[in-house]
């Protein structure tokens, strides 16, 4: 099937056996690499939590500090986010995604010699500054080598990195600081910060040399592959640049970045709200002291979030799925965040454990599909800009959200904290009603997503 100007469709090119096979190689060679840099990502800059006690004995860090510290590197991340991009579309992402990799993981080993509240501080900002750029970098990566039909499958298989720390990091965390205390001369938090410090490095280094910038530089495609890759790629890079923004200034003021930003921020309030609190929020559950049985607890809400994400952006195939179900869980995400609340103030473990889960999974499988609408008409440096703004402000909902639920439950205070649990909920309902207006949107790149028939008004 060809389109009237001769040119094959959309769904000729996407039916392509070579696009299928070069499809896969890719996902084989890539994914494992791009999972590993977001999970030690993940580990560096929530490990701090592991040595907060330790650091107030041992240097005299106070809590103000250590709460700045915990919000500040939201702040450098969100300055430094659209420059790291634009240097990673001019550079290229291979050498760029390896850069970021590797200074973060000096930073992050810097921890190990912190003195005092000021150089805490600073090493916190310069986490953000370093490591800023590398989610919405991987999300251009993603973009530039997977069509539209099959990017929110790559999108869920980058995102399984978050679960997969936060099942493995701690345990991680807290064996290395056992090690460091029985078998080196160090303390045990120094040998943890230098140790996955470290990792950053190696995984830097180990992104030279496995990742490829583009499908036409690939030596593991054939030539058959890399033409049926460039072919659907060059179709959707025409569509975007004739239905989207086109260059810097442009995809800033462009209504539908920012649409998009405020969906991201509000889903960044449930995810931080909720992961920042989960230990606290299970004690007081189950009725148990933050320790191991908190943390065997605590891994359940992501392990079944681990095959949500999978199974979701595996299935995600079509336009109308991806606004339903972004809609549909993002409802859900709302809803189960409030239920946890009633299961918190009236003392049914349970229930909250399992309203827990439910959060997690949705707002882990909704994450990817919100990525495939502004990926889906951004393209160029106009893409470098976009997704920089949607990540660096939506980011900010880390900021944002301990700060929110600290101050309601201040002014509407109770002994679960319910009405600050309550308030991550709100802005997940707001992004629902968002996400469902997105029907209304015109992009032309939908008719990239294999569709018998698209609906009006896409």
């Amino acid at each position: 099937m060809t389109t009237p100007s001769g040119a094959p469709s959309a769904q000729t090119l996407l039916a392509s056996p070579h696009l299928a096979s070069g499809i896969k190689k890719a996902t084989y060679r890539l994914m494992p690499m791009l999972i590993i840099l977001y999970f030690v990502a993940f580990l560096d800059r929530t490990n701090v939590g592991f040595a907060e006690a330790a650091l107030e004995v041992d240097r005299g860090i106070t809590a103000g500090a250590f709460a700045l510290g915990a919000g500040i590197f939201f702040i450098g991340y969100a300055l430094f986010e659209i420059p790291s991009n634009l240097l990673l579309n001019k550079l290229g992402a291979r050498f760029w995604l390896a850069r970021i990799a590797v200074t973060w993981g000096i930073v992050a080993s810097l921890f190990a010699f912190v003195v005092d509240d000021t150089m805490f501080v600073i090493l916190r900002f310069l986490l953000g500054v370093t490591e800023a750029g590398l989610f919405p970098g991987v999300i251009m990566f993603l973009a530039q080598w997977f069509p539209n039909k099959r990017r929110v499958q790559m999108f869920a298989l980058f995102y399984l990195a978050q679960p997969f720390s936060q099942m493995l990091g701690a345990p991680l965390s807290g064996a290395l600081i056992s090690f460091g205390e029985q078998f080196t001369p160090w303390a045990g938090w120094q040998v943890m910060f230098f140790t996955e410090g470290m990792l950053a490095v190696a995984a830097g280094v180990a992104a030279l040399f496995l990742l490829v910038d583009s499908p036409q530089k690939a030596k593991f495609l054939d030539d058959d592959e890399k033409a049926a890759m460039k072919a659907v790629m060059d179709h959707e890079d025409a569509v975007k640049h004739d239905d989207g923004p086109r260059g810097i200034g442009a995809a800033m003021i462009n209504w539908k970045v920012w649409y998009f930003t405020v969906i991201y921020f509000c889903l960044q309030i449930a995810v931080y709200g909720t992961t920042f609190y989960l230990p606290q929020q299970v004690s007081g559950l189950i009725g148990k002291d933050v320790g191991w049985e908190v943390g065997l607890v605590s891994a359940i809400p992501w392990a079944v979030g681990l095959f949500a994400c999978y199974y979701v952006g595996k299935f995600a195939t079509t336009i109308r799925r991806r606004r339903v179900w972004g809609t549909v869980f993002f409802t859900v995400t709302g809803a189960a965040i409030l239920l946890s609340a009633w299961a918190g103030a009236n003392g049914q473990a349970l229930l909250g454990i399992v309203a827990i889960t439910i959060a997690v999974s949705s707002f882990l499988s909704v994450g990817p599909l919100t990525w495939s609408f502004p990926t889906a008409f951004l393209a160029g440096a106009a893409a470098a800009t976009g997704i920089g703004l949607i990540n660096s402000l939506g980011n900010l909902g880390g900021f944002v959200a301990p700060i929110m639920r600290t101050a309601i439950n201040e002014a509407v205070p109770t002994d679960s904290g319910a009405w600050g649990v309550v308030s991550l909920g709100v802005f997940a309902f707001l992004a629902a009603a968002m996400m469902a207006c997105t029907r209304f949107f015109r992009a032309k790149a939908d008719a990239l997503l294999d569709e018998e028939k698209a609906p009006a008004g896409h």
